[in-house]
């Protein structure tokens, strides 16, 4: 399949910058937050609307001399984690997840996951998984803070929730490396490959508790690539990839930095 498809939509954000910093609890009513724009609901990766996601899951950006700020909102009737080791495979869970390509090259590139518990997980990879590529785990960026407000209960199958709600700062020096012979932080006007994703699972309830169906550690078999097999959960992504792969960064969306 092309790197590219001329039918299929590319996204983009104006991420502004902010005069202070906003509040990193998780919650997104400071008014720093609330100045800047939504994203476009999520959508089926795929970009398939007969895939539509059944809850909304929206992103917000914004920057300073010092940090990338990222704020999602993810409706959610059933908020549930398991997961708390960090740098655990989190899309084995409930996630949102950030990926980042500054230099737009496909190569060297950063990816942020973080669950329901707060737990998170970084990494990064030389290339993409089907070009050879192995990820890097644990890569984690000093001075990174990020943080979880549910809206409900988390893990308590009695109730219904409303979601759950992510803040992160990511210090630009981080972000640098993927960045090489390039500004950063960058400058008025530089546009930077990014996407986001949601993945969600089916769950049931047993004996009071949310099991993952199918259960946990039954995952993509070794060898094939994530376009290879049936996917037993959903892929919510900003910007869509066309298949079921994010790890096509030709395809991610582009923020512009104003």
């Amino acid at each position: 399949m092309h790197e590219d498809t001329p039918d299929r939509e590319v996204r983009r954000y104006l991420c502004r910058r902010v005069e202070r910093v906003p509040s990193l609890d998780g919650q997104l009513v400071d008014p720093v937050w609330s100045a800047l724009p939504w994203s476009e609901p999520f959508v089926d990766i795929t970009g398939d609307d007969a895939r539509a996601p059944r809850y909304r899951t929206r992103m917000k950006m914004g920057w300073d001399d010092r940090h990338l700020y990222v704020g999602g909102d993810l409706e959610e009737p059933h908020v549930w984690g398991t997961l708390t080791e960090k740098n655990s495979r989190l899309y084995e869970d409930n996630d949102f997840e950030l990926f980042v390509d500054p230099d737009g090259d496909g190569r060297d590139y950063y990816e942020f996951e973080i669950n329901a518990l707060g737990t998170i997980w970084e990494l990064s990879l030389p290339r993409p998984y089907r070009e050879g590529g192995i990820a890097e785990s644990g890569c984690n960026i000093p001075g990174l803070v990020s943080a979880v407000h549910v809206r409900g209960t988390v893990n308590d199958p009695s109730d219904l929730d409303d979601g759950w709600s992510v803040t992160i700062a990511i210090p630009w020096e981080g972000l640098a490396r993927y960045n090489p012979g390039r500004a950063t932080p960058p400058r008025t006007g530089d546009v930077w490959k990014v996407n986001f994703s949601r993945v969600q699972w089916r769950h049931e309830v047993r004996v009071g508790r949310y099991v993952r169906v199918p259960p946990h550690g039954m995952v993509r078999p070794a060898g094939l690539h994530a376009d290879e097999y049936e996917h037993p959960e959903d892929n919510w992504v900003w910007s869509p990839q066309g298949v079921v792969n994010m790890h096509i960064p030709a395809r991610w969306g582009e923020v512009v930095f104003g």
